[in-house]
């Protein structure tokens, strides 16, 4: 039940960044660029952290990622095309991950040093809720940006995925 449920955020996270990612690839450069007052000033840099974060975190549950993250606000990419592929390979990569993951290793603890050096360790479905959760979080974010430089934003709400499925 709750793997499924991961299935679920998996998805609907691949459909909400690629609904976003439209709308951020018709922005004017200034505007995608623009320091906005975000915790990370752009939209590309927010956008930027939030693949950067989930790479982190995919990496600790024993994903390759290919970079190794040293702070929370590294660039990957500056080229606005290239971060949204990349966006959109990962999205893909984490459904494959999500769907893959034995439902009884939700419950084992997953052990990592936080970024200042700090052991902690959470089960795995908290770890992944949190994933998601950060998700979310920072592509309000970018949604409120959006809205304040006069943009129009798409709906984004989990209903709304649910509601685009087939009917079951």
């Amino acid at each position: 039940m709750l793997h499924d449920q991961f299935r679920t955020f998996g998805r609907y996270n691949r459909w909400a960044n690629a609904r976003l990612a439209e709308t951020l690839a018709d922005l004017d450069e200034a505007t995608y660029r623009q320091d906005a007052g975000a915790f990370f000033g752009s939209i590309h840099l927010t956008w930027n952290h939030l693949l950067l974060v989930d790479l982190l975190w995919l990496q600790r549950m024993g994903v390759e990622v290919g970079v190794a993250v040293t702070t929370l606000d590294q660039v990957l990419y500056e080229d606005r095309g290239e971060l949204l592929a990349a966006r959109a390979a990962w999205d893909d990569r984490i459904v494959d991950f999500v769907d893959q993951l034995d439902p009884g290793s939700l419950d084992e603890p997953l052990a990592y040093a936080s970024m200042d050096g700090k052991r902690h360790a959470y089960p795995r479905r908290l770890v992944l809720a949190h994933l998601f959760n950060h998700q979310t979080h920072h592509r309000g974010q970018v949604h409120t940006l959006l809205t304040s430089l006069g943009r129009n934003a798409p709906a984004l709400d989990l209903i709304y995925y649910l509601r685009a499925l087939p009917e079951t």
